[in-house]
């Protein structure tokens, strides 16, 4: 993927950015960017107002991550956030409590479709960009007993949704309507066209 996108084109020398996110995955997804970068996490508030959409919320919660990270690590004036979820119905799936809680999302998931949205924010000099990118999944049927093999792998325990597709999760998905990298949990195409304007500024943007 390396080549593909275009924030490398705007970064000054010497500046690195900073990920907001101990992700594994999202660390491995920023490196197709092809610039320089470290990882530095904040504790934020995680609570959102009742009845949030799924959209804003994942936009909230990159922002929060992005401000606080750019309060702790004031010598990096470059900094990317994301969050993740995944949606059913509206109804907002977030990491599995326990294995029982993650065998109720798998199973509410199979054989049906439901979304994932990820928020990205950017904060740059004291300037803040933020954006959303969804994709439709689409599970194959599934019963109880292939839900806990995959519980007991321990994959599904750290994942929104309790799955992830980029792992033994894909087993279970037939198609997407999207992006891929999205419903891994961080958007290339948003967060370079979000470096991109950073870097290289249209005129209006939020404060951090």
């Amino acid at each position: 993927m390396k080549g593909a996108y275009h924030a490398k084109e705007f970064l000054p020398e010497g500046v690195e950015l900073l990920l907001a996110s101990a992700s594994p995955r999202r660390r491995e997804l920023i490196a197709a960017l092809d610039i320089p970068f470290t990882v530095g996490v904040a504790e934020v508030e995680e609570t959102l107002t009742p009845g949030i959409s799924p959209a804003e919320a994942v936009v909230t919660l990159a922002v929060r991550k992005a401000r606080a990270a750019a309060r702790a690590f004031r010598d990096r004036p470059l900094i990317l956030a994301a969050d993740t979820l995944v949606e059913q119905d509206g109804i907002p799936l977030g990491k599995p409590r326990d294995e029982e809680d993650a065998r109720r999302m798998l199973l509410s998931l199979a054989g049906r479709e439901h979304r994932v949205h990820t928020g990205v924010a950017v904060a740059y000099h004291g300037r803040l960009l933020s954006g959303h990118a969804e994709t439709a999944v689409w599970m194959r049927p599934f019963d109880a007993a292939e839900a806990d093999a995959y519980i007991r792998t321990g994959e599904p325990m750290d994942k929104a949704g309790a799955y992830g597709i980029q792992g033994l999760g894909g087993q279970f998905v037939t198609h997407i309507d999207g992006d891929f990298d999205t419903v891994v949990g961080l958007s290339l195409r948003l967060s370079d066209a979000l470096l991109c304007e950073a870097l290289h500024p249209a005129p209006e943007s939020d404060d951090v």
